[in-house]
């Protein structure tokens, strides 16, 4: 099992199986939010265990389109909680315990603020990887 939390503890969860891959987003977008460390969960590994009336979902405007959860009380940002994809992404800042899976891959690249500098090996993708 996979612990994961909100900053405050109102929002509680666990994964029964590790991510099946774990990327980071460099847009804009994701920097604000907090959330440009995503790992990729199949929604049937995730239950969520507290808070779910603590969930908070945003729907962004155009250009970008994917919805991000984040919990109303302490602001933590949670990624897609909730979604009905089969598989989707959730912050890894929000991960109690070690994901079992490392970075694998950097998107919008072309975004990312001078002052980060990308460390590892992993695949980079000036936009998305799709």
């Amino acid at each position: 099992m996979i612990n994961g939390s909100c900053c405050c503890g109102a929002i509680k969860f666990q994964l029964t199986s590790p991510p099946g891959m774990m990327g980071m987003c460099h847009c804009s977008r994701c920097r604000k939010v907090g959330a440009s460390a995503l790992a990729f969960v199949d929604k049937g590994s995730f239950n969520l265990l507290e808070g779910k009336e603590f969930i908070q979902r945003y729907e962004p405007e155009a250009p970008f389109k994917y919805a991000r959860t984040f919990c109303k009380n302490c602001g933590t940002s949670l990624g897609e909680i909730g979604s009905e994809s089969e598989s989707f992404p959730i912050s890894v800042n929000c991960l109690d315990d070690d994901p079992e899976v490392r970075t694998q891959f950097h998107v919008y690249v072309g975004s990312k603020p001078a002052w980060y500098e990308i460390c590892d090996s992993a695949k980079q993708f000036e936009e998305s990887a799709a």
